[in-house]
């Protein structure tokens, strides 16, 4: 008998909520394309972008470190090593400026990120979804505009304003690359991350959307488990699918995967002092899409997805076998 094609898997965002999918996902027989928004505009990613012109690289390097099956435990430490001592190198990860070096000399932003993978000895591959220089712009509820990714992370009010909505500046098109890895994905996934800074400026480049609906992909949107203070504070689960339906259209999911478990007061109680609530899972129906509720919280530490956890749940989407679990949780 034939052996069966492996499956193609699409993961759209940015930041660590990209980095955990990738993680949970990188072991099971699918192939994996990382579409990255190239919105970040804050920190390290920020000043190289100023000073070389180049590409942020800080979203890149957290995908091509997760995809990394190096037996190098120490080249991925390397990737992510972040200089303090200095006042030139200040913030800078090790990672972003080895991505800058190599696109100075391939002269291609795509062509370095190619090369870092070799590096690592990645599976798959960490694509742009735009090779446009481009700016996040946000208004808020009051009309206030705030221009630039970083600023927009880093509202400092003690009641910031709802963002009433976002835009490119200028605006992008679609990465080739990355329109063709969506168009022949069997699965998209969608989120977790933040959602007005890491998810959405992707759906904001022209063509993402429309390859996306076009694609015979199943679409899989993991919503979070924290609201961040100034982009989704209050935001029940129901409310970021709202949200991403917003710019990503009606109709178009076909999964929700939300997490229910809750944090103990002593886990929760940073987050609570940095304004940060946890998104009740309040969504049983969604259209044509199929709800899938689990407890897909770490034990310990941050408040993220696990990744063991969360490659149960998409393993059972992807591979449509439900044993298969059980199997990899061992």
């Amino acid at each position: 008998m034939a052996q069966e094609k492996m499956k193609k898997v699409v993961v759209i965002g940015g930041g660590t909520g990209v980095f955990v999918v990738l993680t949970a996902l990188k072991n099971l027989p699918v192939h994996l394309s990382a579409i990255i928004s190239m919105a970040d505009s804050g920190g390290s990613s920020g000043v190289l972008r100023e000073e070389f012109g180049i590409l942020p690289p800080g979203d890149v390097r957290c995908a091509l470190i997760a995809l990394s099956h190096s037996d190098n435990k120490l080249l991925a430490k390397l990737f992510n090593y972040r200089f303090n001592e200095s006042y030139f190198l200040d913030g800078h990860s090790f990672g972003n400026l080895f991505i800058t070096a190599l696109e100075r000399i391939t002269g291609d932003f795509q062509k370095a990120i190619r090369e870092a993978g070799k590096i690592l000895n990645i599976s798959g591959e960490v694509i742009p979804v735009t090779l446009d220089n481009i700016n996040l712009v946000a208004q808020l509820e009051n009309g206030q505009i705030i221009y630039g990714e970083g600023a927009i992370d880093r509202q400092k009010e003690k009641k910031p304003k709802r963002i009433k909505k976002i835009w490119l500046q200028p605006k992008a098109k679609i990465n080739p690359v990355a329109r063709q890895a969506i168009l022949t994905a069997d699965f998209i996934i969608i989120g977790p991350g933040d959602l007005y800074t890491s998810i959405i400026p992707n759906l904001l480049v022209v063509g993402v959307k429309e390859a996306i609906k076009k694609s015979k992909a199943k679409k899989i949107f993991i919503t979070n488990i924290m609201t961040k203070k100034g982009e989704t504070d209050y935001f029940k689960a129901a409310d970021f699918v709202t949200t991403l339906e917003k710019y990503l259209g009606k109709n178009t999911l076909d999964y929700i995967l939300i997490n229910t478990g809750r944090p103990d007061k002593k886990r929760f109680q940073k987050y609570k002092e940095e304004g940060a609530c946890f998104v009740e899972p309040n969504v049983n129906k969604w259209g044509k899409a199929t709800v899938i509720k689990r407890d897909l919280l770490r034990e310990k530490g941050l408040l993220r997805h696990d990744p063991k956890k969360l490659r149960v749940a998409l393993g059972e989407i992807i591979l449509r076998d439900q044993s298969y679990g059980r199997d990899i949780n061992s």
